[in-house]
């Protein structure tokens, strides 16, 4: 046996141990639909984390400006079980090039099918990092916020399921991915969360200063279900082309 032999010294210093059961990473984008996720949790008395990924795409700076504004109006009985933001880096500008999502031409426009705001693997990569830094605090779970009606490959109950597998797997550590909002629709987790401060939301594909274009996908998306909830969105100031069309729709 030479000095650089492979050593056995029992369970290895560096294998993560849950230390936190209860607790909960979320990830976090400034959109409704993420915040709502955030107050969800703590609202049942679990000790949130949440978790910011900066990708390099185009909303992001305006995304994570709202989501701080969020986290500061939060009510004081939800607050309190909310940990310090934390914004990790996982850049996907050598992945997307050109995309629409990194600056390029092309932004899903109000009349827009749904699916035409996919981003390659998005999930994947956000899951991927949010998984590690979770096992690395010793934190079992990690939370994200698709709705009822995603088709994407990977917002689906096997993906995820499969998915979670092969992350404990590969850091040997229990990792369990909860997306406790798969079946509601966008209107209804409006109404359910109309209390919180939801004006301070961000649901956009193109925002200029920090607000809503009113013209892409993401706010069309966002108006039609405050409207089919009954509740005026304060965060929505639509240029008048966009009002026009949704009344039509």
């Amino acid at each position: 046996m030479g000095p650089y032999a492979a050593r056995n010294v029992g369970r290895e210093s560096w294998r993560h141990r849950v230390r936190r059961p209860r607790a909960v990473v979320v990830l976090a984008s400034g959109g409704l639909d993420s915040c709502a996720l955030v107050a969800h949790y703590a609202s049942r008395g679990r000790e949130v984390f949440p978790l910011f990924v900066r990708c390099g795409l185009r909303w992001e700076a305006a995304e994570l400006a709202a989501l701080r504004r969020w986290l500061r109006a939060l009510p004081a009985g939800v607050s309190g079980r909310v940990r310090p933001l934390t914004a990790l880096a996982m850049p996907a500008r050598d992945l997307y090039g050109r995309h629409w999502s990194i600056g390029g031409a092309g932004v899903p426009g109000w009349r827009a099918a749904d699916n035409a705001v996919y981003l390659p693997g998005r999930n994947i990569l956000l899951l991927g990092k949010a998984a590690v830094f979770a096992a690395m605090r010793g934190i079992p779970r990690v939370a994200l916020a698709p709705l009822a009606g995603n088709t994407f490959p990977d917002a689906s109950v096997d993906f995820f399921r499969r998915f979670a597998r092969a992350l404990s797997s590969g850091l040997d550590f229990p990792i369990r991915i909860e997306t406790p909002f798969l079946r509601l629709e966008k209107h209804v987790l409006i109404a359910r969360h109309r209390d919180l401060p939801l004006h301070f939301t961000l649901s956009c594909s193109a925002p200029r200063g920090g607000r809503h274009c009113g013209r892409c996908a993401k706010c069309r998306e966002r108006a039609l279900a405050f409207r089919r909830a009954g509740i005026d969105d304060a965060a929505m100031q639509l240029p008048r082309r966009s009002r026009t069309r949704r009344r039509r729709a």
